[in-house]
């Protein structure tokens, strides 16, 4: 076994994966098992290095020494000096070429280096980069853009670790070729192998796969029944003419296709979504609260045209089936269809190598069909308005099954505040390009599931389970769960908003009394108003809302709190994830922006 030069706590020189840039930092341990050190930045950011990235003080500044005495003879400046005018000057191209490598190890080795080397002060190096700086100035230049965007390309297929800054948009096409012209032996960008696994790794995500198709089948035929208490759930499985019909099926395309239509009219503003990790950025068109408005024209038509909508509460766990199915035929696709994606296009988390791990959380970022975003069109169009129609019918079915002129007052705040939500959602869909789904999660089954299924019928749940299950309120519990339910969307959306305005322009006036704690990364944490409270306020806005819609139902049975307490799972799970991820990203600045905020979602509890 061979020994290990270096010990915790020593102070050396690690090469910045990718680069020739070497910078000062601390050996925190060493793993006999993969031969790696695990190594500190001044700036918190830490990352494995092999032995070879490695150089003690020492060595590192004698190095640098004897490489620029090597590269900057005296002599050889006063040979050129006392050459004749008149005289050709001959070379060969094996000498030229020889030249120009010396020329470009150079740059690399000490023209970027940031670390202070100390110069002989003596007039012969003077005169010599005087005289040499006008003809490397230009390959310098060129040198140094081309380095340290590889250094930073790079860092993300050799190690797993975050950028430490930011990149900008993508350079223009001539730039482009006037590089690889210089550095014309690039070395290729590899996929990186995801190694941390969420959700239980490879037999966790399993489990879930088949799990939550079953649990949602359950809750639907819970709430159907007469008496929704767990103590009665049937024992017997449901007959197959009540989970598949061929005309629902053919009722949940034709939606998907109308919504996709919708989606691509030339309405509605086309913007740019966050820079993604290879520098480039994606365009959307933002015209969701369009679709809403054209979808809400439609089934008004439909209902004043006596198209019974109450038809889908009759046949709900059809067409719970129809999406089930069609979900998992979209996670195929996407699944075949990543194969042949590039590296730029995996996601961070869907790269592990094991089938079902890949397929439940999706290998590509941002699947496009041309310029139609399949995720972004799932995330928004088809589930939240889905939403909003089901929870339509439902209304009409109480209405139809109960002989009631008018819908009941805890379905139509039901109603009512899930419309509010989802409107809110679609009039703000520009926020949505910055939320983890987007711009960290691959599109595989865990969101095309979430999307077409798991939204449109557990969300409904409520809806579905008052078409059953009449609740009376009172004038009191009616007022204070409608003042419960303005205060949560009112913490929900003044948090997202302030998120997502300080995301696109930390520097806006409107944003100037906010207190922020800077990052190694070049981007702060704000620590005050909503975000000083606790860490995640738009995640409290969000409970306080689920906890109003439910208390609409009464209390006769645990169901109806179905959604509160899935919530409060995702958003704790959520939470844990976030943490995580900042936790690498930000360094210290994480560990002192925790000790300012304390709580994460519930404040004095959690």
């Amino acid at each position: 076994m061979p020994a290990v030069r270096f010990q915790p706590g020593d102070t050396v020189m690690g090469r910045w994966p990718g680069s020739n840039l070497y910078y000062e930092v601390k050996v925190l341990r060493f793993d006999p098992k993969t031969q790696l050190y695990t190594v500190i930045y001044k700036d918190g950011t830490e990352l494995e290095l092999k032995d070879g990235d490695i150089k003690s003080l020492t060595g590192f500044k004698q190095g640098r020494s004897r490489s620029r005495s090597r590269s900057r003879s005296p002599a050889r400046t006063r040979r050129s000096r006392s050459r004749s005018p008149a005289r050709t000057v001959r070379r060969s191209s094996s000498r030229t070429t020889e030249v120009r490598k010396e020329k470009f190890k150079e740059v690399l080795e000490v023209r970027l280096t940031p670390v202070a080397v100390p110069l002989e002060n003596n007039s012969n190096n003077r005169h010599e980069k005087k005289e040499e700086k006008k003809e490397e100035n230009d390959t310098a230049n060129k040198v140094n853009e081309k380095t340290e965007e590889e250094s930073e390309n790079q860092v993300g297929s050799r190690y797993n670790l975050r950028r430490r800054k930011d990149q900008g948009d993508g350079r223009p096409a001539e730039l482009e070729k006037k590089l690889e012209a210089i550095l014309p032996q690039a070395t290729p960008r590899e996929a990186v192998k995801t190694t941390e696994l969420e959700f239980g790794g490879r037999f966790g995500v399993l489990f879930w796969l088949l799990f939550l198709p079953v649990m949602v089948l359950a809750l639907l035929i819970l709430c159907a029944q007469e008496d929704a208490s767990l103590l009665n759930f049937p024992l017997t499985p449901p007959p197959l003419h009540s989970l598949w019909d061929c005309q629902v099926f053919g009722i949940v395309l034709l939606w998907l296709l109308f919504q996709a239509v919708l989606s691509l009219l030339p309405i509605g503003k086309v913007v740019e979504g966050m820079p993604l990790k290879n520098g480039k950025t994606l365009k959307y068109r933002i015209n969701g609260f369009y679709a809403l408005i054209f979808s809400a024209i439609s089934v008004g038509a439909a209902s004043y045209n006596e198209v019974d909508l109450s038809y889908i509460h009759g046949h709900f766990l059809q067409f719970y089936t129809s999406a089930l199915i069609i979900s998992i035929l979209l996670s195929v696709y996407l699944f075949i269809r990543s194969r042949w994606a590039a590296v730029d296009d995996l996601a961070p988390a869907g790269n592990s190598g094991y089938v079902f791990y890949d397929f439940f959380m999706g290998r590509e970022l941002n699947p496009r069909i041309k310029d139609f975003d399949i995720k972004f069109f799932c995330e928004m169009r088809p589930g939240l308005i889905g939403w909003v129609v089901i929870n339509f019918a439902m209304l009409l079915a109480e209405m139809k099954h109960k002989n009631l002129d008018t819908p009941s007052p805890a379905m139509l705040l039901v109603n009512g505040f899930q419309l509010l939500w989802v409107a809110d959602g679609l009039w703000h869909e520009e926020k949505l390009l910055t939320m983890m789904d987007i711009v960290h999660d691959g599109f595989g089954f865990m969101l095309a599931f979430g999307d077409l299924a798991w939204v449109p019928f557990t969300f409904t749940c409520q809806a579905y389970y008052l078409a059953s299950h009449p609740s009376d309120l009172s004038a009191f519990w009616i007022v204070a769960i409608m003042i419960m339910n303005v205060v949560g969307y009112y913490i929900f959306r003044k948090a997202n908003s302030q998120k997502f305005a300080f995301r696109r322009n930390p520097s806006d006036p409107a944003l100037s009394h906010l207190k922020t704690i800077p990052t190694a990364t070049g981007k702060s944490l704000i620590v005050s108003g909503l975000w000083g409270f606790v860490r995640h306020p738009n995640y409290l806005g969000d409970l306080i809302m689920a906890l109003a819609w439910s208390l609409s139902c009464g209390f006769n049975h645990v169901i109806p709190y179905f959604y509160l307490i899935y919530l409060i799972l995702l958003l704790v799970h959520r939470n844990a994830r976030d943490e995580h991820q900042c936790r690498k990203k930000y360094g210290l600045a994480w560990g002192e922006y925790c000790k300012t905020v304390r709580y994460r979602i519930f404040p004095g509890i959690y």
